[in-house]
């Protein structure tokens, strides 16, 4: 397999389990080195803990981010994560998301409310910690590009 994706580092918000552990695994898969973030480290069986396990039991690099994307602060603090580790960011995956197993007409505002700001906000927070980090420009990509 063509390691298309090298030395890139990747993060998955929601990485840990579902759709998200998908996108982290086959991420690394392709080389990338990858941040798990998840709001837990460990829930219902799905575990950041456990995906980074399995990427470094393949031989890829990943480390784990327990942080809220509906908090800017703690989407802040993944990306500092990854270059202070890494020294860039190449790719975002916004995965986190919430379910609200009912339908609209059952829902309260309040879990309305929840999942407009995990889905929205929260790709919009993580969108905008990682922007700055990106972009041509950054100290760090320039000298690694």
């Amino acid at each position: 397999m063509t390691r298309r994706l090298q030395d890139r580092v990747a993060i998955v918000t929601g990485a840990g389990g579902g759709l998200g552990r998908a996108h982290a695994m086959e991420l690394a898969r392709h080389g990338a080195r990858v941040v798990v973030n998840d709001l837990h480290s460990d829930r219902e069986g799905a575990s950041a803990h456990a995906v980074v396990d399995a990427i470094r039991h393949r031989g890829g690099e990943a480390m784990v981010h327990v942080g809220d994307v509906t908090r800017y602060t703690e989407m802040e603090a993944m990306a500092g994560q990854a270059m202070a580790a890494w020294g860039r960011i190449d790719i975002l995956v916004n995965n986190a998301g919430v379910l609200r197993d009912r339908t609209f007409a059952k829902m309260s505002l309040d879990d309305v409310r929840s999942v407009l700001e995990v889905h929205v906000m929260g790709a919009v927070n993580s969108t905008k910690a990682v922007w700055p980090k990106t972009r041509p420009g950054n100290s760090a990509l320039a000298s690694t590009s």
